[in-house]
């Protein structure tokens, strides 16, 4: 067991007696612990209120769920047994791979009044909005990666989701372990730029806010596939693409339905001088090159994080991008790094010894591939010294081994002392059974987060090295 598995705060208690005790619910809510041998309470091991994860209830009085549009459905969140909201939801599934091959489904939420319109609410204490998600980790057995990595995000000051562990209950059939999180959008709480009206066409107004991301078509509805209507797409192709592989800008915000033509042809642009500067002999020239369109600093918080994670969609799938009004081409935010942290078992994602940008070399006959902005930006010796003076100054505070493992202890304690790692579980035995694209099967939720922790150890082990030389 490694340094960084052993630190003070662990229960691992918890986690040695799971095996022997379930866990079931009382009627007033509480958790009650039942011995597996003699099947009687135990009343000293009662979960009280206060420790049970926030609930979310759902109930869609016998509508059927499906992947769009949202159906109506009634809903209730509840903490430490008191109602904080009770409402309408339209509710549908979301994810691409996931909802077809996981059974633990994810749903993606709108807060309704009583007409079936959207209004903005709290819930849970996040700025008010109207879009929400429930993500319902399956693959990841640790229940924990894409909360670490928008934790980390925010640490270092960029925008990420934020995130909240909590007990899904859908037509009274308990659920599991979820994740309530903001669906990334544009609001001032969330990816904060100017709101772009569909009169603005020309001049200072016309330069933003745009939202642009590069991942698959789903959810960009427009047409069949990428096409003009939903996307752009770039004049350079991906390094060693070895099937004719291109890289597609989809409009996100505004979206494809809402974006002007002269908007798209503004943003386009923007993209194509931006990556022709990059890719001309001239890329470093202080007037001619693309440190004019690039805000470097989001550019190397978004490449640290996701080589940090060896993130295998990194740079090339759910990957956004944004520009203000009057401002440069910002990075991020980060999302869906479910797969991070060790959890495929493909192109060198389980490895801590390889460099995510570096995913074309190899997987070149891959659909979505990275685009080769990543392998440029290295040759710039400026973008590399600030890159190196960054990673160093984070792995003295928000990237130490401590504070990245406090995340992780903040998490096992809550999820263990409510009851619900052992809940969600019960309910989902994938415990010891290979569920893609898994990297590594533990037996034990211990093993699992064991597992983790080690990895991540020798991920920043590795890239303090790797990025010295670089």
């Amino acid at each position: 067991m490694t340094l960084l598995f052993q630190t003070k705060h662990i229960k691992i208690l918890g986690l040695l007696i799971a095996s022997l005790l379930s866990f079931s619910c009382s009627s007033d809510n509480s958790i009650v612990v039942t011995d597996d041998e003699t099947g009687e309470d135990d009343e000293n091991t009662e979960i009280p209120l206060q420790d049970r994860l926030p609930q979310v209830f759902v109930n869609t009085n016998g509508g059927v769920i499906v992947d769009e549009p949202k159906i109506s459905s009634e809903a209730k969140f509840v903490v430490t047994g008191d109602t904080i909201y009770k409402g309408n939801l339209g509710i549908e599934f979301r994810g691409a791979t996931s909802q077809l091959i996981f059974d633990k489904k994810s749903y993606g939420l709108e807060t309704w009044d009583e007409n079936g319109e959207d209004i903005n609410v709290s819930l849970f204490g996040f700025p008010e909005e109207e879009d929400w998600i429930l993500y319902g980790p399956y693959s990841d057995k640790t229940l924990m990666r894409n909360v670490l990595i928008y934790d980390i995000a925010r640490d270092l000051d960029q925008y990420a989701s934020r995130t909240l562990f909590v007990d899904l209950t859908l037509n009274d059939q308990y659920q599991g372990v979820y994740v309530f999180m903001e669906k990334l959008k544009r609001d001032g709480e969330r990816i904060d730029i100017n709101k772009l009206k569909d009169d603005e066409n020309s001049g200072e107004d016309l330069t933003g806010g745009y939202i642009l991301k590069i991942d698959k078509t789903a959810g960009n509805n427009l047409g069949e596939g990428y096409n003009e209507l939903n996307s752009f797409v770039s004049a350079y192709p991906p390094p060693n693409a070895s099937g004719g592989q291109e890289t597609y800008f989809l409009y996100e915000y505004p979206d494809a339905e809402d974006i002007t033509a002269e908007q798209k042809e503004y943003i386009s642009t923007y993209m194509a001088d931006f990556e022709d500067a990059l890719a001309s002999e001239d890329f470093l020239d202080p007037d001619l090159g693309y440190a004019n369109f690039i805000d470097k600093e989001s550019f190397i918080d978004f490449f640290l994080l996701n080589e940090l994670s060896n993130n295998v969609d990194g740079y090339r799938l759910s990957t956004f991008m944004h520009k203000d009004k009057n401002e440069k081409l910002k990075m991020g935010p980060i999302w869906d790094f479910n797969l991070a942290f060790g959890n495929a078992d493909y192109c060198g994602g389980g490895s801590p010894n390889v460099w995510a940008y570096k995913f074309n070399d190899r997987c070149p006959d891959d659909i979505w591939l990275v685009p080769f902005w990543w392998d440029r930006l290295l040759e710039d010796p400026a973008f590399v010294a600030q890159l190196q003076e960054r990673w160093s100054s984070l792995r003295g505070g928000q990237l130490s081994n401590a504070a990245i493992m406090d995340h992780i202890d903040a998490y096992l304690l809550q999820l263990n002392e409510s009851g619900s790692v052992v809940q969600n579980f019960d309910t989902w035995p994938v415990l010891g059974t290979y569920i893609w694209p898994n990297n590594f099967v533990g037996s034990s939720y211990e093993e699992e987060i064991g597992y983790l922790t080690n990895w991540i150890e020798n991920r920043l082990s590795w890239l303090d090295t790797e990025i010295s030389q670089l």
